[in-house]
């Protein structure tokens, strides 16, 4: 269908210490429609080639970790998991680093 938008991403150039915890350097979304037919991986690739461009070399991608979808998107695209961090709200973020 022309002219939706299917998804999107979201790229922070540094991070403070929350974004270090739970969102990352990229943030990605995909239109509940059209998930699991590979475009949030496909943006994500894109966000990092990107990420690339703008001088970040090893780039933070966060989900929570009832995301499982995510977490596999996150590691399709070379991300290799770190220590988790706990929310206040009792939500457990995984934490992926990919190097860009």
């Amino acid at each position: 269908m022309e002219g939706v938008i299917i998804g999107a991403a979201n790229i922070r150039h540094s991070l403070t210490e929350d974004l270090l915890n739970t969102g990352g350097h990229i943030g990605y979304g995909v239109r509940k429609s059209y998930r699991g037919q590979g475009y949030a991986t496909k943006i994500l690739h894109e966000a990092l080639k990107f990420a690339q461009t703008i001088g970040i070399e090893k780039a933070l991608v966060t989900c929570d970790e009832d995301n499982i979808a995510s977490g596999k998107v996150i590691i399709k695209n070379g991300g290799v998991e770190d220590v988790p961090f706990m929310q206040s709200n009792g939500v457990k973020s995984r934490r992926f680093w990919i190097d860009v």
